[in-house]
């Protein structure tokens, strides 16, 4: 998979899981300023993530995610590996 159909398909997974608005999800937008994601809606996010790429993401990597671009990035190279 690349980068890119794992963007279309976070994207997809912030719209249905976390019932956000596409056209303010950039990846440059940040989860808790831009996006208005609480610490509860971003472990909802990393869960609904885990499920849907089959990934795991350790709290520690977790904590460095800030912006959609990161998460993408984080996804894609579990995908990668």
């Amino acid at each position: 998979m690349d980068r890119s159909a794992v963007a279309e398909r976070l994207e997809e997974v912030l719209v249905t899981e976390l019932g956000l608005d596409a056209d303010k999800i950039t990846e440059e937008a940040n989860f808790e300023e831009d996006l208005e994601v609480d610490s509860l809606g971003v472990v909802e996010l990393l869960m609904a993530l885990e499920d849907e790429f089959g990934v795991q993401i350790p709290d520690e990597e977790a904590e460095n995610i800030g912006t959609v671009g990161q998460a993408i990035d984080l996804v894609y190279g579990k995908l990668e590996s």
